[in-house]
């Protein structure tokens, strides 16, 4: 498989998982909505430096991908502080001992996934704007 189609599998899935925390959003599943953008960010600039060359890209951190975009492409957009934000809802949303008391769905509200998506969405748009033509 090439890098092109590497790269566009990851990005579909990328979209899949914003859609996901849409959804998630509007049936009052916050903490998933935010784990679900947070996938879709990771999925989306994974998958643009998969397009660029890059065989494997082994990390989770929003902020580490985006940090290696910027390295490839320093005319992306700033997007660090999205990518910092999205981080924090990478393992706190699906564990119930990320908490001192309660399950994250008691931590998490519709502002938390309204941010989240908002992060994800502004960290796709920006990724399709420099995808190989």
């Amino acid at each position: 498989m090439s890098n092109i189609e590497e790269g566009k599998r990851w990005l579909n899935q990328g979209e899949r998982d914003l859609g996901a925390a849409m959804v998630l959003m509007d049936k009052e599943f916050y903490e998933s909505s935010c784990f679900h953008a947070q996938q879709a960010s990771e999925k989306a600039l994974k998958s643009l430096l998969f397009m660029k060359g890059h065989r494997t890209v082994v990390t989770h951190s929003n902020r580490e991908l985006f940090r290696e975009v910027k390295k490839l492409i320093p005319e992306f957009k700033d997007l660090n502080r999205a990518s910092m934000e999205l981080d924090k809802h990478y393992i706190p949303p699906r564990y119930p001992d990320a908490f001192p008391s309660g399950s994250p769905f008691e931590y998490y509200t519709r502002e938390d996934a309204d941010k989240c998506i908002k992060y994800a969405e502004s960290i796709l748009t920006e990724v399709k704007n420099f995808l190989p033509k």
